[in-house]
Protein backbone atom coordinates (compact mmCIF):
# COMPACT_ATOMS: atom_id res chain seq x y z
CA UNK A 1 0.00 0.00 0.00
CA UNK A 2 1.44 3.37 -0.65
CA UNK A 3 2.94 4.78 2.56
CA UNK A 4 0.85 8.14 2.45
CA UNK A 5 -1.92 5.85 2.13
CA UNK A 6 -1.22 4.10 5.12
CA UNK A 7 -0.41 7.24 7.39
CA UNK A 8 -3.83 8.45 6.09
CA UNK A 9 -5.31 5.42 7.42
CA UNK A 10 -3.74 4.90 10.37
CA UNK A 11 -4.74 8.85 11.39
CA UNK A 12 -7.85 7.67 10.91
CA UNK A 13 -8.23 5.21 12.31
CA UNK A 14 -7.12 7.19 15.37
CA UNK A 15 -10.13 9.89 14.70
CA UNK A 16 -12.34 6.89 16.17
CA UNK A 17 -11.22 8.17 19.48
CA UNK A 18 -13.38 11.78 18.46
CA UNK A 19 -16.23 9.75 17.17
CA UNK A 20 -16.14 7.75 20.81
CA UNK A 21 -16.22 11.27 23.03
CA UNK A 22 -18.96 12.47 20.30
CA UNK A 23 -20.87 9.00 21.80
CA UNK A 24 -19.95 10.66 25.46
CA UNK A 25 -21.55 13.71 24.61
CA UNK A 26 -24.95 11.82 23.19
CA UNK A 27 -25.37 10.01 26.68
CA UNK A 28 -24.93 13.61 27.99
CA UNK A 29 -27.45 14.85 25.98
CA UNK A 30 -29.82 11.89 26.53
CA UNK A 31 -29.09 11.25 30.75
CA UNK A 32 -28.79 14.84 31.54
CA UNK A 33 -31.24 16.81 29.74
CA UNK A 34 -28.93 19.04 28.11
CA UNK A 35 -30.74 22.16 26.48
CA UNK A 36 -31.20 20.95 23.25
CA UNK A 37 -34.38 20.67 20.81
CA UNK A 38 -35.63 17.75 19.35
CA UNK A 39 -34.14 18.58 15.79
CA UNK A 40 -30.45 18.95 17.17
CA UNK A 41 -30.76 15.72 18.92
CA UNK A 42 -31.83 14.33 15.75
CA UNK A 43 -29.37 15.77 14.02
CA UNK A 44 -26.64 14.93 16.68
CA UNK A 45 -27.06 11.12 16.63
CA UNK A 46 -27.22 11.04 12.82
CA UNK A 47 -24.01 13.13 12.18
CA UNK A 48 -22.61 10.72 14.95
CA UNK A 49 -24.04 7.54 13.83
CA UNK A 50 -22.61 8.56 9.70
CA UNK A 51 -19.28 9.64 11.38
CA UNK A 52 -18.56 6.03 12.65
CA UNK A 53 -20.36 3.58 9.72
CA UNK A 54 -18.42 6.06 7.03
CA UNK A 55 -15.03 5.86 8.53
CA UNK A 56 -15.23 2.55 9.20
CA UNK A 57 -16.43 1.66 5.14
CA UNK A 58 -13.22 4.30 4.11
CA UNK A 59 -11.35 1.71 6.05
CA UNK A 60 -12.65 -1.15 4.39
CA UNK A 61 -12.98 0.38 0.73
CA UNK A 62 -9.19 1.15 1.33
CA UNK A 63 -8.31 -2.33 2.65
CA UNK A 64 -10.58 -3.74 0.06
CA UNK A 65 -8.93 -1.70 -2.96
CA UNK A 66 -4.91 -3.05 -1.78
CA UNK A 67 -6.04 -6.10 -1.38
CA UNK A 68 -7.02 -6.38 -4.94
CA UNK A 69 -3.96 -4.95 -6.14
CA UNK A 70 -5.45 -1.85 -7.53
CA UNK A 71 -2.77 0.61 -7.92
CA UNK A 72 -2.23 4.40 -8.88
CA UNK A 73 -4.50 7.32 -8.69
CA UNK A 74 -7.79 4.88 -8.20
CA UNK A 75 -6.47 3.26 -4.78
CA UNK A 76 -7.00 7.07 -3.74
CA UNK A 77 -11.06 6.79 -4.34
CA UNK A 78 -11.09 5.27 -0.55
CA UNK A 79 -9.90 8.97 0.39
CA UNK A 80 -13.07 9.95 -0.81
CA UNK A 81 -15.11 7.96 1.15
CA UNK A 82 -13.60 9.26 4.62
CA UNK A 83 -13.65 12.78 2.78
CA UNK A 84 -17.19 12.18 2.82
CA UNK A 85 -16.97 10.77 7.02
CA UNK A 86 -16.25 14.52 7.45
CA UNK A 87 -18.56 16.73 5.36
CA UNK A 88 -21.61 14.45 6.33
CA UNK A 89 -21.48 14.31 9.79
CA UNK A 90 -20.26 18.23 9.56
CA UNK A 91 -23.69 18.96 7.67
CA UNK A 92 -25.74 17.64 10.64
CA UNK A 93 -23.73 19.05 13.28
CA UNK A 94 -23.33 21.85 11.87
CA UNK A 95 -26.65 23.32 10.30
CA UNK A 96 -28.59 23.00 13.66
CA UNK A 97 -26.24 25.25 16.02
CA UNK A 98 -27.59 27.63 18.03
CA UNK A 99 -30.47 28.13 20.33
CA UNK A 100 -33.28 26.08 19.44
CA UNK A 101 -33.21 26.08 15.65
CA UNK A 102 -36.67 24.82 14.36
CA UNK A 103 -34.79 23.92 10.54
CA UNK A 104 -31.50 23.09 9.71
CA UNK A 105 -29.33 26.16 8.22
CA UNK A 106 -27.14 26.82 5.66
CA UNK A 107 -24.41 24.82 6.22
CA UNK A 108 -26.52 21.41 5.58
CA UNK A 109 -25.27 21.97 2.36
CA UNK A 110 -21.93 20.28 3.52
CA UNK A 111 -24.33 17.00 4.05
CA UNK A 112 -25.18 17.05 0.30
CA UNK A 113 -21.82 17.68 -0.92
CA UNK A 114 -20.76 14.87 1.11
CA UNK A 115 -23.85 12.55 -0.44
CA UNK A 116 -22.26 13.82 -3.60
CA UNK A 117 -18.21 12.71 -2.95
CA UNK A 118 -19.50 9.62 -1.01
CA UNK A 119 -21.59 8.39 -4.50
CA UNK A 120 -18.53 9.16 -6.63
CA UNK A 121 -16.19 7.76 -4.39
CA UNK A 122 -17.94 4.34 -3.80
CA UNK A 123 -18.14 4.73 -7.64
CA UNK A 124 -14.74 4.64 -8.01
CA UNK A 125 -14.07 2.37 -5.57
CA UNK A 126 -16.67 -0.36 -7.42
CA UNK A 127 -15.63 0.17 -10.76
CA UNK A 128 -11.69 0.08 -9.73
CA UNK A 129 -12.56 -3.39 -8.11
CA UNK A 130 -14.62 -4.39 -10.79
CA UNK A 131 -12.15 -3.64 -13.28
CA UNK A 132 -8.84 -5.25 -11.44
CA UNK A 133 -10.99 -8.38 -11.08
CA UNK A 134 -11.46 -8.88 -14.63
CA UNK A 135 -8.10 -8.15 -15.79
CA UNK A 136 -7.34 -10.94 -13.71
CA UNK A 137 -9.34 -13.14 -15.65
CA UNK A 138 -7.83 -12.92 -18.49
Amino acid sequence: MDPILTIVLGATVLTVIGIMSGGTFLLRIASHGLPFNGLQKTFFRAGHAHAGVLVILGLVSALLLSAAGVTGPWLWSAVGVLAAAILIPAGFFLSVLGQDPKRPGRLIALLWAGVVVLALSLIAVGVSLIATGVSGLG
